[in-house]
């Protein structure tokens, strides 16, 4: 199976959005290697440690709520614009 981890990473960061508590951290129950990717993109500040959460950067935030609205925000009685192929 090819898998596209692309689009893993698009989505998780999406559903951090979806769990953000005190503004910018998120409960980090997702798969270690996405996180880790996420980590290196910028967009999380290092998972590694005792925490349950992690904390997301500036421009990890702007992209996960972009990512949010991309994928699971309805616009109109649309379905949301994101494709997952």
């Amino acid at each position: 199976m090819d898998i596209d981890s692309e689009a893993i990473d698009e989505v998780v960061l999406a559903l951090l959005h979806l769990n953000l508590c005190d503004r910018d951290r998120a409960w980090k129950s997702f798969d270690w290697a996405t996180m880790n990717r996420l980590h290196e993109k910028g967009f999380i500040r290092d998972p590694v440690n005792q925490a349950k959460s992690v904390g997301l950067t500036e421009e990890g935030l702007r992209e996960a709520e972009r990512l949010f609205t991309k994928y699971f925000v309805r616009r109109g009685g649309q379905q949301p614009t994101g494709k997952l192929e």
